[in-house]
């Protein structure tokens, strides 16, 4: 039984990336099989196997396709827009698959985009993907030679055209609207929801917004079935995953992994475990913009209900380690410092609060700290919560300094107390003594 479908194709020689390569290793296949079947037979299959959205929501694709609106009343322009902006801190899963196996990628929006009826798709990448944006127009160009994407594909009467736009940057446009406003030429910020962009999305029209990883789930779905991509996952959530690790491990990197891994078994088995003289404190289990996870829940599965449950969110399941020689404030600082700078501005908590957060751990980093500054920190990343804001940004920004300041409080007092960073003025001691 194939069990590494989004990575079996990937090795050192990079041939995968070669439409010859690809067809012979059961490329297209799926796609072949969709253009069999009805859009309404695709889109209920997908739903039914359970497939997740692995850009860090985790909703049902399947059902996300449905809210597209069909019949003779609905709005024959439609877009399917791929989410290649790949700007998360710690994540670098959809980088390797475009980079690696650019076909599986379009296969997939080929069938995606069949399902929901739109003749041309969008690939919204991050700028400084220049290797991953290359492969990918070159593998448009070999599709489109092969009558697999275009205006005559033989034996139908569908045409899709896939075109790479490079992102001008900006954390932003990992949100689904604020990307299609970048996508128009607008500035980057989200809309308002409702309408959905399955009803009302790119120039007004019904539009799907995937994530590079759920594309790639699509055409072995489609060819191998629902019973053995539920069978693939090892807890509620079906298929596989690919899980990453970062940090002072010995072996960091990406793996294609059951839905369900334990977080033990990534860090330890693939990771290698930690390196030599550092011990585990802490890690985020979904990028940068999730809370923080103590050493007593390695145990945990790697699935979004239950990461959820346990106080956090999967995201894009790429995991970043806090050992005992990093300062757990510095960390929170450095990735403040980011959704700082990346905030759209369009609404207040983010905009002003986001450097006043950066502010107030600038200087308790640097030992200036008062004695208030700590529920100041908690006041701000309260106000920055779900709900408070018009997008998930801030929300996603308070997540890591809401669960430090629960995790790592001493640490935060410590650096009010000695009026420095104890890790910095440990490795003073260090060097000194050397």
């Amino acid at each position: 039984m194939l069990t590494n479908p989004l990575t079996k194709n990937i090795g050192a020689d990079n041939t995968a990336a070669d439409i010859g390569r690809y067809r012979e290793n059961g490329g297209y296949r799926g796609w072949r099989k969709a253009l069999q079947m009805s859009p309404a037979d695709i889109i209920e299959m997908v739903q039914e196997a359970g497939l997740r959205g692995r850009g860090g929501a985790g909703f049902n694709t399947g059902l996300k396709w449905s809210f597209v609106p069909q019949g003779e009343d609905a709005p024959a322009v439609r877009y399917l827009v791929c989410n290649a902006d790949e700007m998360e801190p710690g994540t670098f899963k959809d980088r390797l698959l475009m980079e690696r196996d650019p076909h599986l990628l379009l296969e997939g929006m080929a069938i995606a985009a069949f399902a929901i009826g739109a003749r041309r798709a969008y690939i919204f990448i991050r700028g400084e993907y220049h290797l991953a944006a290359a492969r990918l127009e070159n593998a448009i160009e070999e599709a489109r030679r092969e009558q697999l994407i275009g205006d005559s594909i033989p034996d139908t009467d569908f045409q899709l055209h896939i075109h790479v736009h490079r992102s001008a940057g900006n954390y932003i446009c990992g949100e689904e609207t604020a990307l299609l406003n970048a996508l128009e030429g607008q500035r980057a910020i989200p809309r308002t929801k409702p309408p959905f962009p399955q009803v009302s999305g790119l120039w007004g029209k019904p539009t799907v917004v995937n994530n590079v990883e759920t594309l790639c789930n699509i055409p072995h779905l489609l060819d191998l079935g629902v019973d053995w991509y539920k069978n693939l996952g090892r807890a509620d959530d079906s298929g596989t995953k690919v899980f990453g690790v970062s940090g002072r491990v010995r072996n960091p990197g990406a793996w294609e992994l059951p839905m369900g891994t334990p977080i033990r078994e990534i860090i330890e088995q693939h990771a290698g475990g930690m390196r030599d003289g550092v011990k585990l404190r802490g890690l985020l289990p979904g990028g940068g913009s999730t809370d923080f996870l103590g050493p007593d829940q390695l145990d945990l599965p790697m699935d979004y209900d239950t990461i959820g449950k346990a106080g956090s969110r999967m995201g894009t399941g790429t995991i970043t380690i806090l050992d005992d020689h990093t300062c757990p404030v510095g960390l929170v600082l450095n990735l403040s410092r980011f959704f700082a700078r990346e905030s759209c501005g369009w609404c207040t908590p983010c905009r002003d609060g986001l450097p006043w957060i950066v502010t107030i751990l600038e200087r308790i980093e640097r030992g200036d700290g008062q004695p208030g500054d700590l529920d100041l920190l908690r006041e701000q990343a309260q106000r920055m919560g779900p709900g408070n804001t018009f997008c998930a940004l801030a929300p996603g920004a308070a997540a890591p300094i809401q669960s430090a300041l629960k995790l790592f409080e001493q640490d935060f007092v410590q650096h009010l107390t000695r009026g420095c960073c104890p890790y910095a003025q440990e490795q003073q001691r260090v060097a000194q003594a050397v």
